[in-house]
Protein backbone atom coordinates (compact mmCIF):
# COMPACT_ATOMS: atom_id res chain seq x y z
CA UNK A 1 0.00 0.00 0.00
CA UNK A 2 2.77 2.74 0.52
CA UNK A 3 4.04 2.03 -2.57
CA UNK A 4 0.88 2.47 -4.23
CA UNK A 5 0.48 5.86 -2.56
CA UNK A 6 4.32 6.90 -3.00
CA UNK A 7 3.27 6.68 -6.99
CA UNK A 8 -0.41 8.13 -6.78
CA UNK A 9 1.13 11.64 -5.27
CA UNK A 10 2.03 13.83 -8.14
CA UNK A 11 5.59 15.52 -8.07
CA UNK A 12 7.09 14.29 -5.32
CA UNK A 13 10.68 14.35 -4.57
CA UNK A 14 11.83 10.82 -4.49
CA UNK A 15 14.75 8.61 -4.82
CA UNK A 16 15.55 5.21 -5.57
CA UNK A 17 14.77 4.28 -1.61
CA UNK A 18 11.67 6.71 -1.69
CA UNK A 19 10.29 10.27 -0.79
CA UNK A 20 13.35 12.87 -0.15
CA UNK A 21 13.12 15.33 2.94
CA UNK A 22 15.49 18.18 3.00
CA UNK A 23 14.29 19.49 6.33
CA UNK A 24 12.80 17.51 9.52
CA UNK A 25 9.23 19.22 9.51
CA UNK A 26 9.00 17.67 6.13
CA UNK A 27 9.20 14.13 6.85
CA UNK A 28 6.87 14.82 10.38
CA UNK A 29 4.36 16.51 7.85
CA UNK A 30 4.42 13.45 5.50
CA UNK A 31 3.91 11.07 7.78
CA UNK A 32 1.54 12.65 9.59
CA UNK A 33 -0.57 12.84 6.43
CA UNK A 34 -0.06 9.32 6.52
CA UNK A 35 -0.97 8.42 10.10
CA UNK A 36 -4.32 10.60 9.72
CA UNK A 37 -5.39 8.73 6.35
CA UNK A 38 -4.56 5.22 8.51
CA UNK A 39 -6.95 6.09 11.29
CA UNK A 40 -9.48 6.98 8.93
CA UNK A 41 -9.92 10.60 9.27
CA UNK A 42 -9.55 10.99 5.28
CA UNK A 43 -8.83 8.58 2.39
CA UNK A 44 -5.81 8.36 0.19
CA UNK A 45 -7.55 9.41 -2.94
CA UNK A 46 -9.63 12.80 -0.63
CA UNK A 47 -5.73 13.41 0.27
CA UNK A 48 -4.28 13.35 -3.62
CA UNK A 49 -7.40 15.31 -4.88
CA UNK A 50 -6.55 18.14 -1.84
CA UNK A 51 -3.24 17.93 -2.59
CA UNK A 52 -3.24 17.78 -6.55
CA UNK A 53 -5.94 21.20 -6.56
CA UNK A 54 -3.26 23.01 -4.31
CA UNK A 55 -0.34 22.43 -6.66
CA UNK A 56 -2.31 23.62 -9.26
CA UNK A 57 -3.06 26.68 -7.25
CA UNK A 58 0.23 27.57 -6.71
CA UNK A 59 2.74 29.53 -9.74
CA UNK A 60 5.05 27.55 -10.96
CA UNK A 61 8.67 26.96 -9.00
CA UNK A 62 11.78 24.53 -8.72
CA UNK A 63 10.23 21.88 -6.72
CA UNK A 64 11.52 23.92 -3.50
CA UNK A 65 8.00 24.57 -2.36
CA UNK A 66 7.04 21.26 -2.95
CA UNK A 67 6.57 20.28 0.95
CA UNK A 68 5.06 23.69 1.97
CA UNK A 69 2.14 23.04 -0.45
CA UNK A 70 1.61 19.37 1.12
CA UNK A 71 1.64 21.31 4.38
CA UNK A 72 -0.84 23.85 3.15
CA UNK A 73 -2.96 20.85 1.50
CA UNK A 74 -2.94 18.96 4.96
CA UNK A 75 -4.12 21.94 7.07
CA UNK A 76 -6.93 22.73 4.51
CA UNK A 77 -7.79 18.49 4.48
CA UNK A 78 -8.06 19.11 8.49
CA UNK A 79 -10.08 21.83 8.74
CA UNK A 80 -12.35 20.54 6.00
CA UNK A 81 -12.95 17.02 8.12
CA UNK A 82 -12.95 18.83 11.06
CA UNK A 83 -9.95 18.25 12.53
CA UNK A 84 -8.68 21.54 13.43
CA UNK A 85 -9.75 25.22 13.50
CA UNK A 86 -8.58 27.97 11.18
CA UNK A 87 -8.01 29.56 14.22
CA UNK A 88 -5.86 27.28 16.00
CA UNK A 89 -3.89 27.07 12.82
CA UNK A 90 -3.30 30.87 12.93
CA UNK A 91 -2.50 30.52 16.74
CA UNK A 92 -0.17 27.93 16.23
CA UNK A 93 1.99 29.33 13.13
CA UNK A 94 1.99 33.19 15.33
CA UNK A 95 3.56 30.87 18.00
CA UNK A 96 6.07 29.33 15.69
CA UNK A 97 6.80 32.31 14.13
CA UNK A 98 7.50 34.36 18.07
CA UNK A 99 9.45 31.11 19.42
CA UNK A 100 11.49 31.13 16.26
CA UNK A 101 12.40 35.09 16.71
CA UNK A 102 12.39 34.98 20.28
CA UNK A 103 15.23 31.96 20.46
CA UNK A 104 18.87 32.62 20.08
CA UNK A 105 20.89 31.27 16.96
CA UNK A 106 22.01 27.94 17.81
CA UNK A 107 19.26 26.71 19.89
CA UNK A 108 16.41 24.60 19.18
CA UNK A 109 13.10 26.75 18.83
CA UNK A 110 10.64 24.72 20.98
CA UNK A 111 6.97 25.77 21.78
CA UNK A 112 6.04 26.71 25.24
CA UNK A 113 3.59 24.61 26.45
CA UNK A 114 0.25 27.01 27.51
Amino acid sequence: MQHERVTALPGLPVDADGPVFAEPWQAQAFALTLKLCDAGHFTWAEWVETLSAVLQEAPPDDGSGYYARWLAALERLCVRRSLTEPRELDERAHAWAEAYRTTPHGQSVELKQG
